[in-house]
């Protein structure tokens, strides 16, 4: 889980504002609303073979992000898709990619919180690196973190910000324990997500997944869930324990980072048979063969 230097990204080129920078050369300014504030909202992209799956799905959510964070300017999804193809072209990348697109508000006047300090933005970073998925297929750890994900009346999860702090804190709680990644409740004490992915259970034949209370609308999520719909594949969205998790047949993962994976420990407790189950061997399938046939063209 601990990833490492990939000797392909040591001349990345970074795309900032629509300027291409060598990754050394890259800057930021520091009155700019991220740097200032973790003023900005961010998506992760994943492309194969020259496409990127559910492109727009992830335009629509980083606008409606920055439309609830009030942002005065909001690129369009031709413009900000137009970039990504000028950063993908000047890497060289065609496969095996993952971007992380960042949308902050701007470069303030002077330091502070007002929205109304700044002037200039808002501020659209393209950054794009070699990666393959991250998560070990064959068997993740978890341990249930100290640190609770907000309801929407703290901080609502709809809003794919920059602020991961929270995420940040339980990772460093699952590292010092010797996991994976962490597993979070919500303020309950039903299961969220982890620090950074979405999670599902399986019991018998069903599909299990928590609502979208404390944990934020995810793509990788929805064509699960659209999966066990056309398949006729029992699903359920609910509240759910961890007392469930550690009675529960199967265990997984959902994440453009590593789109399915396995969870196959939980708090020193083996989930199901401690191997990848049928469930999450069939739906990675499903998976895979959806992003073959709808992942939409970038590269010629």
């Amino acid at each position: 889980m601990l990833q490492k230097f990939n000797e392909k990204n040591r001349d990345l080129q970074i795309n900032i504002n629509g300027k291409l920078l060598h990754r050394d050369e890259a800057g930021i300014s520091p009155f700019d609303s991220a740097v200032q504030g973790g003023d900005g909202v961010w998506e992760g992209l994943r492309v194969y073979d020259g496409k990127i799956f559910r492109l727009n799905a992830h335009l629509d959510r980083l606008r409606s992000s920055a439309l609830a964070m009030a942002f005065a300017e909001i690129p369009s999804h031709e413009t900000i898709a137009n970039e990504i193809k000028r950063t993908l072209e000047a890497n060289g990348m065609r496969d095996n990619a993952h971007i992380r697109l960042t949308l902050t508000r701007g470069v303030k006047l002077t330091s502070g919180m007002d929205p109304r300090l700044n002037t200039a933005g808002p501020t659209l970073i393209v950054l794009a690196e070699h990666k393959e998925p991250v998560y070990d297929k064959t068997g993740l750890s978890l341990i249930t973190s100290s640190v609770r994900r907000p309801s929407p009346d703290v901080l609502d999860p709809k809003i794919h910000h920059c602020n991961l702090i929270q995420s940040i804190l339980a990772k460093i709680e699952a590292t010092h324990a010797g996991a994976d990644d962490a597993l979070m409740l919500d303020q309950r004490g039903f299961v969220a997500e982890t620090n950074a992915t979405h999670l599902f259970i399986v019991e018998g034949d069903t599909v299990v997944t928590s609502r979208l209370v404390a944990c934020p609308e995810g793509i990788t999520r929805d064509v699960v869930l659209n999966l066990c719909r056309q398949n006729d594949i029992a699903h359920e969205i609910r509240d759910y324990s961890l007392t469930e998790v550690y009675r529960a047949d199967e265990m997984f993962c959902t994440g453009t980072m590593g789109e399915l994976a396995p969870v196959t420990q939980v708090d020193g407790r083996t989930i199901g048979s401690g191997e990848i189950g049928s469930m999450t061997r069939r739906l990675s399938g499903l998976f895979d063969q959806c992003v073959a046939a709808e992942a939409e063209p970038v590269l010629d």
